[in-house]
C-alpha cells in the first residue's frame, strides 16, 4: 500500500482520537481511558442529510439530558433546535463571524427560553461544561455537506451533535505540499463556500503529518499557529514526523481543551474598521493563563513572574486569564487589577480589554478613584497605573481574591512600588508580566514577582526563540550605517557614559540630558550629519521598505532633533508623508507648542493612518513616546538615531517584529552605533538573548552557499541559451516532482536572503545568475492555487523589480510574441514540431494564470495539469497528447473570445435586461426597461467599493433589490431576486 494523505495522515488522526484504526478494516479498537472520549462514526452514520449541519438527533437527546425543564416536555427541545437553524441560515445575511458570535452565546449557556414557571425563562444548556462526561463526542471523516456547492471535509469533530472542528489532512510525503495547503482549503474555500458548517465552530486545523497548525474562523493564514506540549523540553529540536503531531493533536483537540479554549479562550472584538473578528488563544497564552489561574485558585504561593518575547501577545494573555479568573465560581467573584507603567501603555492595554468586549471593565483616571475602588470593595476588572499606588495607605484592603496583574513588570523597582502595592493589598495576589528577560542584578524585580519555587524564578517563559519557532514574532534584522557619521566614541566620551545611565527617558528628560552634554547634541543635531542620514533614510525607504508596502520609524535624539528630521525629510516626501509625535510641556514657547503639540485624540489619529495601508503618511519621528506599547504590525524599519540600553532598546526595537501579511522580519537601521556592541547595549544574563538581533553581515556571509545550493539543480545546463532552448534545458533538469519540491526549497531560501539584502552591493556579483533561477523559478511554479503554498510562493518585491528592469531575457520576450489563435493551433495539430509544442503548452499556462479562478479558465488548466501529468508517467502516446493539447488550446481561444465578448457588451444594465427577458412571464410586466433602471438608480446609491466583501455592503443592497422587485410586484420571486442578486454582486 501506498502513503497518501487518506491512510497515513487523516486515519492516523482519527486513531489517535478515537482508537479506531481504519487502515484495518477487521480490528476495531476504540479508546480506553478516563474522561471524555472522542467516538468515530462514518460519515453516514451520522442523522443528517447532506444539506444540515447539526445530527437533530444526537443534539435532543443532549438537550432532553441537560435541562430539567426540556426532560419534562421533550417538544421543547425542537423550539431550541429552530433557534439554532434561524442562526445558520443568517450566515449570509449577517456574516460568518457574527452568526459563530449568536451561536457561541447558546452554546456557552448564555441563552434563555421561557421555559420555567409561568414562562419564567431560565438558561438552556446544550454541553455540559462541569461534567464534561456528560456530553457525546463524535469524530467523522469525508463529511459532505451542500450549501453553495458541495465539499467534502476530511475530518469534522461533534459534541452533542453540533460540529465545533473542522480539520483538513494533506499528503506527508510531497515536500511541497504542507500543513498551509490545507489551511487554505478551510480558510479560503470551506468558509466561502459551506459557511453553515463553521457558525458553531471552536477552531479548525491542518496538518501534512509534520507540522500542526490551528486557527479560529476567518483567521488570516499568517496568523494561524501551532500547538505545543506544556512542559515541552525538546522545543527547538522538535521532533518532526506523525507521532509528535499525534501527542500534539491529542492534547489540543481533548474535549476538556476543546470546552476550556470555548468558555474561557475565545474572544469577539471589534477593530478600528469596525469590523468583527474572532480571537482564539495561542498555547503560550493559554499555558499562562491557565498558570496564573491555576496558582490563585490552590492559594499557596501567592505571586509569579512571567517573561512572554515582545509582541508574542501578552496583552492577550492578561484579557484571557482576567476574564478566566473572573469566571472561575470558586473565587466568588474577585477583583483583578491590571497595572501599566506608562499613558501609552495605558492606552493599549485597555484598548486590548474594551476591542474585546470584556464586561465589568473599568479604567481610573486619578490616584483617589482607584483608592475609592478598593475601599468600596468593587468585585470588577480594573485598569490603573502603577505610579497610582505611590502614596497608597496599608491595607487599603485585606481581601484574600484580589489578583493584580502588572505589566512591564521590570520597572517595578522605582519607588519599591512592589512594597508599596503589598502594604496597601496585603492578602492580594501579585503576578508580574515582562516582554523583556529580567536582569539578574534587577533584585527589586525578583523580590516582588519571582517564586522560589519557580525554576530560574520564571513561572511561565516563552523566550525569543520560542517566538519565532512559532511565528509568533518575526526575526530582527540590524543594520549598521554610515560608519563615518557614526559617534565618535573617544572625543565624547564623558557625554556618552552619561546617556549610558538613562534608559527609559521622558521627551522632556532627553532634551534635558542633551543640554547638558551640549558636545553630543551638537555633534548629533550638526545640519551636515543630520542631512546626510535623512539622505539614506530616503534612498534605503524607497528601495527596501515602501515597494513592499511598510512603513518607517525614525527615532531621534531629542523633540527638537525630530523636527529637524522632520524638516530634512520634507525634502524628499510630500509633508504628509511624515508625522511628528512628542510631548509638550508648560515650560515650552507658545510658537513651539502651538506647531508641535499634539492630544491624546490627535495621537490615535496618526496612530490609525501609520497603520492603514492606504494612508500617505510613512514615517513616524518619535524620540520617547510609541518607543513602548505602540502596535504597528505595518512598520517595518526602524531608523534608529539615539542611545538606547536594555529593556528600552529591546521593547523600542521590537516595535517592528509583528506580524504583517508579506513581512518576514523587522528591520533596525542603526546610525548611532548602539549596535557596535550589541552585547552592551543588552545586557541581559540570559543565554536566549544573544540571539534576538542577526546582523546583515552574517547574512551576506551566507549569500554565496545558498546561490551554490540553488545553481546546483542545474549542472551541466548551458545559462547562455537564450529563448525556449535555454528554458526548457533548465527545466528538462528538474523535470519530476520531487526535483522541483528540491530546487523550490532552496531557491525559497536564497529568496529570502535576496530580499533582505537588497540592495546591497554584494547582489551585483550575483544578479545574472539570480534573475535566471527566479525565471526558471517562475516558469515551473504550478498555476494552480492549492497546491504547495508554503514553497511554491509568490516572487518577491524586489526579484519581479529585477525580472521587470531586465526585458532582453530570451523566453519571457519569446513566449509573448509567439501568437495563439486558431490557425496556430491547426498547423500545429497538423505539423507537431516538439519545441512549438512546448511552447503553447507555456502560453496556455501562463494565459491560465492570468484568468485567475474564472471557472472556465480553471477547469482548463485543470485538463492540461492532468494531460502532463499523464504525460509524464508515460500514459499516453505523443500523438494523443497533441492532439488533447490542441483541443484545449481551441477552447481556450474560444473562451478568452467570449470573456471579451462579455466584458464588451455586458454592461450593468445590459445584463440586469437579459436576466429580465430570459425569467419573463406572464405576470412580468411589460416594462422591463424601466424594472432595470429602478434596480440600476437604487443599487448605485448604496452601493460601494468592494460592498460584496462585506456583511452591511451585502444587507443594504439585497434591501434596495427587495425594494425594487416589491414597487412591480416582484418580490416573491425568489429566482429572480437570487439571479439578480448574483448579476449586481457581478457587475456592480
Amino acid at each position: 500500500m501506498s502513503f497518501n494523505e487518506l491512510n497515513s495522515v487523516e486515519h492516523y488522526i482519527l486513531h489517535q482520537l478515537s482508537g479506531i484504526n481504519l487502515n484495518n478494516t477487521t480490528v476495531s479498537e476504540p479508546n480506553i481511558g478516563y474522561g471524555a472520549q472522542w467516538i468515530y462514526k462514518t460519515a453516514n452514520a451520522l442523522q443528517r442529510n447532506v444539506n444540515e449541519v447539526l445530527d437533530e438527533v444526537e443534539l435532543k437527546n443532549a438537550l432532553i439530558k441537560l435541562n430539567p425543564e426540556i426532560a419534562a416536555n421533550n417538544d421543547l427541545a425542537d423550539e431550541v433546535i429552530y433557534k439554532l437553524r434561524a442562526i445558520l441560515i443568517s450566515v449570509n445575511q449577517v456574516g460568518l463571524v457574527r452568526a459563530n458570535e449568536e451561536f457561541f452565546k447558546w452554546l456557552t449557556g448564555e441563552k434563555t427560553m421561557p421555559f420555567g414557571e409561568n414562562n419564567r425563562h431560565v438558561p438552556v444548556k446544550l454541553i455540559d461544561f462541569e461534567d464534561e462526561t456528560n456530553n457525546s463526542y463524535v469524530a467523522t471523516n469525508q463529511f459532505r455537506i451542500h450549501h453553495r456547492e458541495t465539499k467534502i471535509p476530511d475530518i469534522v469533530l461533534f459534541i452533542n451533535g453540533i460540529p465545533v472542528v473542522v480539520g483538513e489532512a494533506k499528503t506527508p510525503i510531497r515536500p511541497s505540499i504542507s500543513w498551509l495547503d490545507g489551511a487554505h482549503e478551510i480558510h479560503d474555500i470551506y468558509e466561502n463556500a459551506v459557511p453553515q458548517l463553521f457558525v458553531p465552530n471552536i477552531l479548525s486545523f491542518a496538518t501534512e503529518g509534520k507540522e500542526l497548525f490551528y486557527g479560529a474562523i476567518r483567521c488570516p493564514l499568517e496568523f494561524w499557529a501551532p500547538w505545543r506540549l506544556e512542559n515541552d523540553e525538546d522545543k527547538l529540536a522538535k521532533q518532526l514526523g506523525l507521532s509528535e503531531i499525534g501527542k500534539e493533536l491529542s492534547d489540543l483537540l481533548s474535549p476538556k481543551r476543546l470546552l476550556d479554549i470555548m468558555q474561557n479562550f475565545s474572544l469577539f472584538a471589534t477593530n478600528k474598521k469596525k469590523q468583527r473578528t474572532k480571537i482564539i488563544c495561542r498555547y503560550q497564552q493559554y499555558e499562562g493563563a491557565n498558570k496564573i489561574v491555576a496558582r490563585v485558585i490552590e492559594g499557596i504561593i501567592k505571586k509569579g513572574l512571567i517573561w512572554h518575547f515582545q509582541g508574542s501577545g501578552k496583552s492577550l494573555l492578561m484579557v484571557f486569564a482576567a476574564q478566566k479568573l473572573r469566571k472561575t465560581a470558586e473565587l466568588k467573584s474577585p477583583t483583578v487589577i491590571v497595572l501599566v507603567d506608562r499613558t501609552d501603555l495605558d492606552t493599549q492595554i485597555t484598548g486590548t480589554f474594551n476591542g474585546a468586549d470584556i464586561p465589568n471593565v473599568e479604567t481610573t483616571d486619578s490616584i483617589t478613584e482607584l483608592q475609592t475602588l478598593l475601599e468600596r470593595d468593587t468585585r470588577k476588572i480594573i485598569i490603573s497605573m502603577i505610579f497610582k499606588f505611590r502614596d497608597a495607605k496599608p491595607n487599603m484592603n485585606t481581601r484574600e481574591n484580589i489578583i493584580v496583574l502588572v505589566d512591564e513588570a521590570h520597572r517595578t523597582q522605582e519607588g519599591d512600588l512592589g512594597r508599596q502595592m503589598r502594604a496597601a493589598l496585603p492578602n492580594a495576589f501579585l503576578f508580574g508580566l515582562t516582554g523583556t528577560p529580567v536582569n539578574k542584578a534587577d533584585k527589586n524585580t525578583f523580590w516582588a514577582f519571582g517564586a522560589e519555587e519557580d525554576k530560574g524564578g520564571y513561572m511561565s517563559r516563552y523566550t525569543f526563540q520560542d517566538s519565532l519557532r512559532d511565528d509568533a514574532t518575526k526575526p530582527l534584522h540590524f543594520e549598521p550605517r554610515l560608519v563615518d557619521v557614526h559617534v565618535d566614541k573617544e572625543s565624547i566620551d564623558k557625554a556618552f557614559a552619561e546617556f549610558k545611565e538613562n534608559t527609559a527617558l521622558t521627551d522632556e528628560e532627553a532634551d534635558a540630558l542633551n543640554k547638558k552634554s551640549a558636545k553630543m547634541a551638537a555633534f548629533l543635531k550638526s545640519p551636515e550629519r543630520v542631512a546626510k542620514i535623512v539622505e539614506d533614510i530616503a534612498t534605503h525607504f524607497r528601495e527596501k521598505v515602501e515597494p513592499h508596502g511598510f512603513k518607517g520609524m525614525i527615532v531621534t535624539p531629542d523633540r527638537y532633533a525630530c523636527i529637524q528630521y522632520k524638516e530634512e525629510l520634507d525634502n524628499y516626501f510630500p509633508e504628509e508623508a511624515s508625522k511628528v509625535v512628542i510631548s509638550t510641556s508648560a515650560n515650552d514657547e507658545f510658537e513651539f507648542k502651538q506647531k508641535w503639540g499634539i492630544d491624546k485624540s490627535t495621537q490615535e489619529k496618526i496612530i490609525d493612518s501609520f497603520n492603514d495601508g492606504n494612508s500617505d503618511l510613512k514615517f513616524i519621528i518619535v524620540t520617547a513616546k510609541l518607543l513602548t506599547g505602540f502596535d504597528a504590525p505595518i512598520l517595518q524599519t526602524m531608523y534608529l538615531d539615539k542611545s538606547l540600553k536594555d529593556h528600552t532598546l529591546l521593547q523600542a526595537i521590537c516595535r517592528t517584529n509583528r506580524l504583517f501579511p508579506g513581512k518576514s522580519f523587522g528591520r533596525i537601521v542603526d546610525y548611532f552605533g548602539v549596535f557596535d556592541d550589541a552585547a552592551k547595549a543588552l545586557q541581559f544574563d540570559e543565554e536566549s538573548i544573544k540571539t534576538v538581533i542577526s546582523n546583515f553581515s552574517e547574512l551576506r556571509s551566507k549569500l554565496p552557499k545558498a546561490m551554490k545550493d540553488a545553481l546546483q539543480h542545474f549542472e551541466g545546463v548551458d545559462k547562455t541559451i537564450d529563448g525556449f532552448e535555454g528554458l526548457e534545458a533548465a527545466q528538462n533538469a528538474i523535470k519530476t516532482n520531487e526535483k522541483k519540491d528540491a530546487f523550490a526549497q532552496d531557491y525559497k531560501y536564497l529568496s529570502k536572503l535576496w530580499e533582505s539584502l537588497s540592495p546591497d552591493k554584494i547582489l551585483d556579483i550575483y544578479n545574472e545568475d539570480y534573475k535566471w533561477l527566479s525565471q526558471v523559478f517562475e516558469s515551473v511554479r504550478p498555476a494552480s492555487d492549492n497546491i504547495g503554498k508554503l514553497l511554491w510562493f509568490s516572487l518577491g518585491t524586489q526579484t519581479i523589480k529585477l525580472m521587470h528592469e531586465n526585458t532582453h531575457v530570451g523566453q519571457i520576450h519569446h513566449l509573448e510574441e509567439f501568437v495563439l489563435d486558431a490557425d496556430v493551433i491547426e498547423d500545429l495539430f497538423n505539423n507537431p514540431d516538439p519545441k512549438n509544442i512546448k511552447k503553447l503548452e507555456k502560453i496556455l499556462i501562463k494565459r491560465f494564470k492570468k484568468y485567475g479562478d474564472l471557472p472556465k479558465f480553471k477547469s482548463l488548466s485543470e485538463r492540461l495539469q492532468d494531460l502532463r501529468d499523464k504525460a509524464e508517467q508515460g500514459l499516453i502516446t505523443s500523438i494523443e497528447f497533441v492532439k488533447r493539447l490542441c483541443e484545449i488550446a481551441r477552447e481556450t481561444v474560444k473562451a478568452e473570445k467570449e470573456l471579451e465578448f462579455t466584458i464588451q457588451e455586458k454592461t450593468p444594465i445590459a445584463a440586469l435586461t437579459d436576466l429580465f427577458l430570459e425569467l419573463r412571464t406572464d405576470e412580468t410586466p411589460a416594462v422591463v426597461e424601466r424594472i432595470v433602471a429602478d434596480i440600476d438608480a437604487i443599487v448605485r446609491i448604496v452601493s460601494f467599493p468592494g460592498w460584496q466583501n462585506t456583511s452591511t455592503g451585502e444587507r443594504e443592497v439585497q434591501k434596495s433589490l427587495r425594494k425594487a422587485l416589491l414597487k412591480y410586484k416582484l418580490h416573491k420571486d425568489q429566482v429572480l431576486f437570487d439571479r439578480a442578486y448574483a448579476y449586481i454582486k457581478e457587475y456592480y
